[in-house]
């Protein structure tokens, strides 16, 4: 996977999980950055929703495992996968920049 399109996907899902988006409001008070949005900011929404998705999924667990009726076994697979595949993504994401970092350092100034 590109990196531009796991940044994407990251973004999707901290809207679809309703982590409400502080860079409109940052926007207004700072100057507008060339290439977008401000990297830290879509950095931090993305791991705090991936974190959303992590205690989501093992909170029905957690339920199921109690014996609640409304939660069922393929709910919690689900989440359990969801949760899995955003975490990957993000490992993916972070190794991506430290790849970058570690190749700027060595770059002769």
């Amino acid at each position: 996977m590109q990196i531009q399109n796991v940044l994407q996907q990251m973004r999707q899902l901290t809207q679809a999980n309703g982590v409400e988006n502080t860079n409109a409001a940052q926007q207004t008070r700072e100057p507008q950055r060339v290439g977008g949005a401000d990297f830290q900011n879509v950095l931090t929404e993305s791991l705090r929703g991936v974190n959303q998705v992590q205690q989501q999924a093992t909170d029905l667990q957690t339920r199921f495992e109690l014996g609640d009726d409304n939660v069922s076994l393929p709910q919690v697979m689900t989440a359990m996968s969801k949760s899995s595949i955003a975490f990957e993504a993000t490992n993916q994401v972070r190794n991506r920049l430290l790849t970058a970092y570690q190749e700027i350092m060595r770059m002769q100034v």
